[in-house]
């Protein structure tokens, strides 16, 4: 068989990006907006799910999943948004997962 992954995660005014692994590690600007994309080019399309600090994340006002679970929007971050991060997509074929560590920085 063939395994291909792609990730992609896109940051407004980040201060860092570091790739460990599989794990990212994301600096971010408190009071600016994080956008984090989990990998979904999958046939069948996969189903998504966000989690934080390995609970399922909770959306509000501030953070929103958004395009059936491919981007997890968080706005006007605060240190209490700092964490883990972590998403995971799954099919009938198998699942995937991307860990993003976000530290907020004032």
């Amino acid at each position: 068989g063939e395994d291909s992954r792609s990730f992609h995660v896109s940051i407004q005014a980040p201060r860092s990006i570091v790739s460990i692994g599989e794990t990212y590690s994301i600096t971010a600007v408190a009071g600016g907006q994080l956008i984090l994309e989990c990998p979904e080019a999958a046939v069948p399309p996969p189903h998504i799910e966000w989690h934080r600090e390995r609970s399922p994340l909770q959306e509000d006002a501030r953070r929103q999943v958004l395009a059936g679970g491919r981007f997890l929007q968080i706005q006007a971050l605060g240190a209490a948004d700092g964490g883990e991060y972590s998403c995971r997509a799954t099919n009938a074929l198998g699942d995937t997962s991307l860990r993003v560590q976000v530290e907020v920085h004032g």
